[in-house]
């Protein structure tokens, strides 16, 4: 056990956060924070420092701002996140998987104007927060669980082909144009024909990809990328490379932090942010929930991914007020910190100084940094977003959830980000309400020697009791299903090799029943009757139960044909029918039968059954 999981062991009550420190659990950090974790979380923060850096502005061109408000939306994101988030050892900030949904929402809206794209990128961090901590305070957190694996493959991918896409340029060293992902790669084309590529930037570029690559898949301990960005840095700096080679560098950087500031933005613009803040925070929220479950896990401890939300809501504000722009939580720097020792969010905090401390003392360290070495960084990290075997695994599986895959994948790349986001929402909701609308159902029987019931087109061998149909339904009863299953269960009757006498629905899977549904019940227990079949219900859970009972439905079936085993009903059913049976080497249910059609009562029947049971019938 790790030192971590000693400290915040979920099982002990005085570790549980209540009051103030639930809400703000950097105070609960503090309460429990152990002398020895001061040096580790230190140095791991200067560690972390070298990373953030070079990503932060990396990412902030990606999403076409100015690369400073990287490191501005880095330096808040880490201060808040130290307060608000639940997980110890999570860093969040600038993240490739939104670069491509922030610049597809503010690029067109900015016009080119440099300031406007700014208080955009702010409003739409802003709003970003404001529906995280709504969602965290409504305790939406699960939303996180409704997109499946395939439909996030699919929209990751896209996003990362997006992004690759658009990076591809400013590593050739010329701009491109376009509205869509066609259009770009059509722009970029073009620019190579034309003779535009800058050869000297090419090969910045791609010598710094090969180094990330390299220590990324090789030696992962080490920072490639601060190795490919100071390196390329020097280069450039050492042989003027921006003069004589026109090479593309980041410039001097305004000194100093920035300074609070509330984004004013034209009110026909909130749409299209709101829209975009929509698909941030899905994103961000199905991104940052697997994230810090795995380190929690890892760690010992427990987070409420509610809490994460309202943390997460808390960063993106704090960056929209100091001009920076939406964050979420990172996949590839939380390792960076925990493989360096992090044992809380002062690790975050030292490297958010750290960054405070370079705009303030020495920005100009940053002035040769080449452009080719940041669009390196994103694509490295693309490359990593990437799950291309993931698509091949599905592909192998399963091939309705690879074409879900592939459909998100196209509707990102081709459509555009955000509609492409919403895309896979829109799939995976209709892939729920498929699954729910025809679901799995069986006709059971018995097989001697073995207990319980069994699918009879999966067991042929299953027998089934003369004049009984046992029916099993596995799904919530509701609107879209509920024809469903009443014409199911009239196919079973029809089907029976028997006159069916009784109905017995195993309703264990049935955890919910709608009004529509409910209806169809007593239209179907209506028909039923008439033809002198009785229809009843075993093993319903309550609240189902309790749902029929204020439909009053209990008065229609009748409170006496709803059992809490599969067993009972059958039992009432054999002293109402009793069967002709062959041998005493049947199965439970059928040594019952026997004693039933010899004109025995049911406690003596079950008497019997018990003493056969412990070997001394």
């Amino acid at each position: 056990m790790t030192e971590t999981s000693v400290a915040f062991n979920p099982f002990q009550r005085e570790n549980r956060p209540r009051g103030l420190r639930r809400w703000v659990p950097g105070l609960q950090t503090l309460h429990l924070y152990q002398r020895d974790w001061l040096l580790k979380d230190i140095s791991a923060g200067l560690v972390l420092t070298a990373i953030l850096v070079p990503v932060g502005m990396g990412y902030a061109e990606a999403s076409g701002l100015p690369v400073m408000f990287g490191l501005y939306a880095t330096i808040m994101s880490l201060l808040a996140y130290a307060l608000f988030g639940p997980s110890r050892i999570l860093v969040v900030g600038p993240d490739s998987s939104l670069a491509a949904i922030i610049a597809a929402t503010i690029v067109p809206l900015a016009a080119g104007d440099p300031e406007r794209l700014v208080a955009l990128a702010s409003m739409l961090a802003l709003i970003t927060g404001c529906l995280c901590i709504l969602a965290g305070l409504a305790r939406f957190g699960f939303i996180a669980d409704l997109l499946s694996k395939p439909i996030r493959i699919g929209y990751v991918n896209g996003i990362a082909l997006a992004i690759f896409v658009g990076q591809l340029p400013r590593l050739l060293g010329f701009p491109s144009h376009g509205d869509n992902l066609i259009e770009e790669a059509a722009s970029m084309v073009q620019g190579v024909a034309q003779g535009r590529t800058n050869w000297t930037t090419l090969a910045i570029g791609v010598a710094c990809l090969a180094v990330i690559l390299f220590f990324k898949r090789r030696i992962p301990r080490i920072p490639g990328v601060l190795i490919a960005v100071v390196a390329a840095t020097i280069a450039v700096g050492a042989f003027d490379l921006a003069t004589t080679a026109g090479v593309s560098v980041v410039g001097l950087l305004p000194q100093g932090l920035p300074s609070f500031q509330i984004p004013v933005v034209p009110p026909e613009d909130l749409g299209v942010l709101a829209a975009g803040a929509m698909a941030i925070t899905l994103v961000s929220l199905a991104d940052t929930s697997m994230l810090s479950r795995t380190f929690a896990l890892r760690g010992g401890y427990e987070v409420d991914e509610n809490q994460e939300l309202i943390a997460l809501g808390a960063a993106n504000i704090a960056t929209g007020f100091f001009q920076g722009f939406a964050i979420s939580s990172s996949a590839s720097r939380t390792p960076v910190a925990e493989a360096a020792g992090a044992r809380s969010q002062l690790t975050g905090v030292v490297g958010a100084l750290c960054i405070a401390l370079l705009l303030i003392a020495a920005p100009s360290l940053l002035q040769n940094v080449p452009n080719a070495a940041l669009s390196a960084v994103v694509i490295g990290a693309c490359l990593s977003l990437a799950d291309v075997t993931g698509v091949a695994r599905l592909y192998r599986m399963c091939r309705s959830e690879f074409a879900l895959s592939i459909i998100c994948f196209l509707g990102v790349a081709l459509i555009g980000v955000i509609q492409g986001i919403f895309v896979a929402v829109v799939l995976a909701l209709l892939n729920f309400i498929w699954r729910a609308w025809r679901p799995y159902d069986a006709v059971l029987g018995y097989i001697d020697g073995l207990r319980g019931y069994h699918d009879i087109t999966r067991r042929p061998e299953a027998k089934r009791i003369p004049g009984l149909v046992l029916f099993r339904w596995h799904a919530p009863l509701f609107f879209a299903n509920a024809e469903i299953f009443h014409e199911h269960v009239l196919q079973a009757i029809a089907e029976a090799p028997t006159r069916t006498k009784w109905v017995i629905v195993a309703a264990e899977s049935v955890t919910d029943i709608d009004v529509t549904a409910a209806e169809v019940l007593s239209e179907l227990d209506d028909e039923l009757q008439a033809a002198g079949i009785v229809l009843c219900f075993t093993e319903m859970k309550g609240p189902a139960r309790d749902r029929l009972t204020r439909y009053g439905q209990f008065t229609t079936l009748g409170d006496h044909l709803f059992f809490d085993t599969i067993d009972q009903a059958i039992d009432d059913y054999l002293e109402e029918h009793p069967v002709e049976l062959q041998s005493w080497d049947e199965s439970p249910q059928w040594y019952r039968a026997t004693w039933a059609a010899q004109g025995e009562t049911r406690s003596q029947v079950l008497g019997a059954e018990r003493r056969w049971r412990t070997g001394r019938g």
